[in-house]
């Protein structure tokens, strides 16, 4: 048997990285290869040795992004160069290619995998499926590969029955899969998988297979050595997929209870011990939700993406264990790292999710540009697979979009669950796309929790599409506060400083609490008995604007909130007698946000704190409310709710025509919230002048 000292990975991104670990923990050299778009790519620099694939002086003409890591030539040629005695092919690519493991062989290079022979019998889905006809194992009613005539496909679909399911023979990851519902769909359908399987394996040759409704999808890990020996390390659910393509990973599938769990890992022994398995591999089965019946689907002769989880259940190193048998050792021994069957136990639960550029905004378009910030997330049962995720990081459009696997383990389901949610919460990462809060979604959904999901959890799940997006505060803060200090605040911007010798103005200070008033009264006696009372009153009341018409008017409402809040508690103590103060609305609320950067709720909120006894009040544009847009009836009746439980008590409404009907929205909505509506009348010119013929005082007060 082989004795490894230097391994070439023929794959990229994180699989290479993590199979650089296990190597460099092992004590081997490690050599990468990379195509030209992924010059940057940190696989590149985790290697001690690292080489340009598909371009060179040797080629006549250079090779495209994902030809150069499916050119068998290519990586024989950087394996001689780095003198590498060991390939490991990872997962996707070149990794089920048999014609490949011969190559490596005619070169003198161990293969770190199956054979040839094991991947044409397992790697085929219909021969692995006949294989598992052979050994007992059930299967799905399905037919041969299709033939190239499409006037044969139709009668073929027949014999299983509609729904059906297209598959391809080769490969894996849901490349080809398609669900076909009618004869109508077919031939589209079939022309366009054979085109997706032949640029993604080689080989566009595809099966059609009966498809179950509701279903789960379970696989269970083996590994076999050369000595005939062949251990399952139990299970993993995968049911949580978009497109066939695997979202949510867990292990063991917390729906299986020990009887249930004995018999699908028997199947998958069953398969290993008949194709005389060597190496890891995963034998993927359907579970009918309805019935507990499952059935064997294929046979992925590799290391899995989701290969984590079940590392973290049973303790076993999957890559290492690769190594080791490859090398000769004899599983259940200390050599192999894997323990006999009788010797392998789970240990608590393990969940992984696939952080991507995948933006669900965008119907899952990958993003790509570079990350400008980066924070992962780490502690007690978190597990990270990286693959170029940094700050600084340029994500391109020619692979797949995986940033990221984030493991969680934890003793039992519910606190895995709550591990990964709170990592997924604690990820920042900035400058593109991520799917981080629809994988928040779907870890805190109930159906996931009860594990009552099946395989078509996420398209009838509308609600995990639901806040999807994060608000990102912490850039955008910065990147203001780096445009002002830079740049200068727009609004003052290429104006004088004020003189050193200003003083700073000096806040009063009252002691003592504020005594209660209007606002008080208000909220014991309700708005139709204020109204009264205020009616019954033979005095004047007294409205101070000069948080809203007094720096409109003269300062181009240009006052700050820390300037405006800073006076606020004075007015309470000092001034108790104030029927109200308008301090939003008008020009304030627009100009807060678009001039100042300021929240104009943030604004009422703190005057609200620091003046309890004196009316809010707010100036509003009648279905203008504080815009200037007639807004829709719905816009102008939820904005006053919100205004009204955020603070206001007092709305004095007006058009600028003083037409009514303008201003009834907001009366309505107004009195509806149970606060205080003071209607306004506009006027200008003087109103005494008697050549005013029509707009005079009379017209107003017949108005009023």
């Amino acid at each position: 048997m082989p004795s490894i000292q230097k391994v070439l990975v023929a794959n990229r991104s994180e699989i290479a990285i993590r199979v650089f670990r296990a190597a460099n923990e092992l004590g081997l050299k490690t050599v990468a290869v990379y195509a030209e778009e992924d010059k940057l790519a940190l696989h590149r620099f985790k290697a001690d040795e690292a080489y340009l694939i598909g371009r060179g002086p040797h080629m006549d003409e250079p090779m495209g992004p994902i030809e150069s890591y499916l050119s068998i030539n290519e990586i024989l040629r950087v394996a001689r160069l780095a003198k590498a005695d060991a390939i490991h092919p990872g997962y996707g690519f070149l990794s089920e290619n048999p014609e490949f493991v011969d190559a490596c062989a005619d070169a003198g290079m161990t293969f770190i995998g199956p054979s040839a022979d094991s991947m044409r019998r397992l790697g085929n889905k219909v021969a692995a499926r006949n294989l598992a006809v052979a050994a007992g194992v059930p299967v799905m009613p399905a037919t041969d590969p299709l033939p190239d005539d499409p006037d044969t496909w139709e009668a073929l679909a027949g014999e299983i029955g509609y729904p059906v399911m297209l598959k391809a023979s080769w490969g894996g990851g849901g490349r080809g899969m398609r669900v076909i519902r009618d004869a109508k769909q077919l031939v589209g359908e079939v022309t366009e998988a054979k085109r997706e399987a032949r640029a993604a394996f080689g080989k566009d040759e595809v099966y059609l297979e009966k498809l179950v409704e509701r279903a789960r999808h379970v696989e269970v890990q083996i590994l076999g050595d050369s000595h005939g020996n062949r251990v399952h390390l139990f299970e993993r659910d995968c049911t949580v997929q978009r497109r066939h393509q695997k979202v949510v990973e867990r292990a063991p599938a917390p729906y299986l209870d020990d009887q249930r769990r004995e018999e699908l890992c028997g199947y998958a022994l069953s398969i290993a011990d008949a194709a005389d398995y060597v190496c890891a591999g995963t034998v993927e089965f359907l579970m009918d939700a309805d019935t507990g019946a499952f059935y064997f689907i294929e046979v992925n002769p590799r290391i899995q993406v989701e290969h984590t989880v079940t590392e973290e259940v049973t303790g076993v190193d999957i890559v290492k264990a690769q190594i080791h048998i490859i090398e000769g050792a004899k599983i259940g021994t200390p050599d192999s790292g894997v323990p006999a069957q009788d010797d392998l136990r789970l240990n608590g639960h393990a969940l992984q999710c696939r952080i991507t550029t995948e933006d669900p905004e965008q119907n899952f378009i990958p993003d790509y540009g570079r990350i400008t910030a980066y924070r992962g997330a780490t502690g007690f049962g978190i597990r990270l697979d990286g693959g170029t995720a940094y700050s600084g990081a340029v994500i391109t459009r020619f692979y797949d979009p995986l940033l990221e696997k984030v493991t969680a383990w934890a003793p039992t389901p519910d606190e895995a669950i709550r591990r990964m949610d709170r990592a997924l919460r604690e990820f920042r990462i900035r400058g593109v796309a991520t799917n981080l809060t629809f994988l928040e979604n779907i870890v805190g959904h109930e159906k996931f929790r009860d594990a009552s999901y099946t395989t078509n959890f996420i398209d009838n799940s509308p609600d995990l599409f639901e806040t999807v997006r994060r608000r990102d505060r912490a850039t955008k803060l910065l990147n203001y506060i780096a445009d002002v200090t830079v740049n200068g605040h727009p609004e003052t911007r290429g104006r004088p400083m004020p003189p050193d010798d200003v003083p700073p103005p000096i806040i009063p200070i009252f002691k003592g609490p504020p005594p209660e008033g209007a606002k008080q009264r208000l909220d014991r006696d309700g708005p139709e008995a204020f109204a009264k009372w205020m009616r019954a009153e033979n005095r004047t009341f007294v409205t101070d604007t000069t948080m809203r018409d007094g720096h409109q008017s003269l300062l181009a409402t240009r006052m700050r909130t820390y300037d405006i809040a800073a006076i606020a508690n004075a007015y309470a103590t000092a001034l108790p007698e104030l029927l109200s103060l308008e301090c939003w609305g008008g020009a304030t609320f627009d100009v807060a946000m678009r001039f100042l950067t300021e929240d104009p709720w943030e604004r009422l909120a703190r005057i609200r704190e620091d003046t309890p006894n004196i009316l809010l009040q707010v100036l509003v544009r009648g279905a203008n409310g504080v815009g200037y847009t007639n807004y829709p009836d719905n816009v102008v009746k939820f904005f006053t709710r919100q205004a009204a439980e955020a603070g206001i008590d007092l709305f004095r409404v007006f058009d600028c025509l003083n037409w009514i009907e303008n201003m009834r929205v907001s009366i309505d909505a107004i009195c509806e919230s149970g606060k205080l509506c003071e209607a306004a009348i506009c006027y200008t010119g003087d109103l005494n002048d008697p050549a005013r013929s029509k707009y005079n005082l009379n017209y107003y007060t017949d108005l009023g």
